[in-house]
């Protein structure tokens, strides 16, 4: 849970944390370049897996009323009791009660980054339940009580370093810095946590309709332990990762850890189908699948946002963002952040609690060039941007009503409008643009809207190269 900063302050204290942005960099080079690599050394036809993968999830989301109520029925025959839950808090309630029914006080979860969306940790802690993160970046921010910065590899802003004086700290171990150490505290610290485990709780990656079953991914384990260890496993289920059979599943996985970390296939591919049955040496004995919705079919009925629904969650577009690697995640405030977290959690949380984080992007459209589901994230952030600030056309951006328009910024972005859409208008601005230069570099610290701008840049010099250059791309000579 986010306790909420100035959107100004938080940036200025994460581009002052020159530790952190060191840290992200590094990383986001890594997998950058591990990224590249492998699609060019394991891949012949990236771009044709990419179209595939995209018309897999176009078709689940076009049918996705007949995909749930397929999985429901399959996964019920397969021994699974489904849940519903509408909102967010629906989704807490349901978990909450299942837990109680067992007369558990502790359960070991998974990664997943849907409890973060929920905000499942707070709500369990209210009713006396403590849930403990098992995943290692999980684990090393719930021992720090900080959010995620990623949606990958969560605690990636912090180093070796950094780590051993948290497990120093929070653990009472001696302090370490070699990373086989590291993981060697993190694992003796977990295995005492899986004794006598009773619930697990993990995410799901993809949901197949045609078996029931889902699928999960992860590199370190300790997933496969939430789920094969308890008596009873949970998973948590956004209705957009429900796909029609393990054959689209599959496509998606090829894209998915490519993008993510650079890898060819991932550590651990989960596939559960029910409990545990006769004969069988582990699972659980119990298994619940809790399938949510908080706001998703707002943004399928939307003739834009549906896109945003074809996310696989890889973070591509943050690993690519050269906003996110100076800022980091935390930035945000919000559970997605980067470009994905830009276009999601307006649609998800209201554009007038989370709408500040529009302003995190340069339209340079890295994000929709390497977004394995091509969802075009530059755009979708623009026709945010427009919502935020048009007094029409925003009904299908939750929290859009509570919006206080500054009316300043409308009559400017109106203008500017008007200007750039009429030929007539726009050369002759160009025409007089050395006079709006003087005006801006003299009054731009005090004028509405420029003001925002003219504290951090410097305004450009228009002189008659200038002239020359929009004319050569014009056609047309100004005097």
């Amino acid at each position: 849970m986010y306790k909420k900063i100035a959107h100004k302050d938080i940036v200025h204290q994460k581009l002052s944390d020159t530790q952190m942005r060191e840290n992200l960099t590094n990383a986001m080079h890594t997998l950058q370049k591990n990224r590249l690599n492998l699609i060019e050394t394991k891949f012949n036809d990236w771009q044709g897996l990419r179209d595939k993968a995209k018309q897999v999830k176009n078709n689940a989301l076009m049918s996705l009323q007949e995909r749930i109520i397929e999985f429901e029925q399959n996964a019920t025959k397969n021994g699974i009791h489904v849940h519903f839950a509408s909102t967010s808090d629906d989704a807490c309630e349901i978990i909450y009660q299942i837990i109680k029914d067992n007369n558990v006080d502790k359960i070991l979860k998974g990664k997943s980054m849907a409890s973060e969306e929920i905000n499942l940790n707070a709500y369990l802690k209210t009713k006396g339940i403590n849930a403990i993160e098992s995943d290692l970046g999980e684990l090393i921010l719930q021992l720090n009580e900080e959010p995620p910065v990623h949606i990958v590899v969560p605690a990636i802003h912090r180093n070796r370093y950094e780590v051993g004086k948290i497990f120093k700290d929070k653990l009472n171990v001696q302090e370490e810095h070699e990373i086989e150490k590291l993981n060697g505290i993190a694992r003796d610290h977990l295995r005492s946590q899986f004794e006598h485990l009773k619930v697990g709780l993990s995410g799901v990656n993809f949901a197949i309709s045609k078996e029931g079953a889902i699928w999960l991914i992860e590199n370190e384990g300790n997933g496969r332990m939430c789920t094969t260890a308890p008596d009873i496993h949970i998973a948590l289920c956004g209705i957009e990762k429900i796909v029609e059979t393990f054959e689209d599943a599959a496509t998606l996985v090829h894209l998915l850890t490519p993008s993510a970390t650079g890898q060819f296939i991932p550590t651990y591919n989960n596939i559960i189908t029910s409990p545990r049955k006769d004969g069988d040496k582990d699972g659980p004995k119990e298994m619940h699948i809790v399938i949510f919705d908080h706001n998703r079919s707002s943004m399928l009925n939307s003739s834009y946002f549906y896109e945003a629904l074809r996310c696989i969650r890889c973070g591509a577009c943050m690993n690519f963002c050269p906003v996110y690697d100076k800022i980091g995640g935390h930035s945000y405030q919000t559970t997605y952040p980067g470009p994905i977290g830009e276009v999601i959690s307006p649609n998800l949380f209201g554009i007038d609690e989370t709408g500040d984080v529009l302003s995190f992007c340069t339209q340079c459209n890295r994000c929709s060039e390497v977004c394995p589901e091509r969802i075009p994230l530059a755009n979708l952030i623009r026709t945010l941007r427009m919502y935020k600030v048009k007094d029409d056309d925003k009904k299908e951006i939750l929290g859009s009503n509570n919006i206080t328009k500054d009316k300043s910024e409308a009559m400017v972005f109106k203008l500017y409008t008007k200007a750039a859409t009429n030929g007539d208008l726009w050369r002759m601005s160009i025409s007089k643009a050395y006079t709006f230069n003087f005006i801006l570099k003299t009054f731009g610290p005090v004028l509405p809207v420029i003001k925002n701008w003219a504290m951090y840049k410097q305004v450009p010099s228009i002189d008659g190269d200038f002239y020359k250059k929009v004319g050569a791309i014009e056609g047309v000579t100004y005097e």
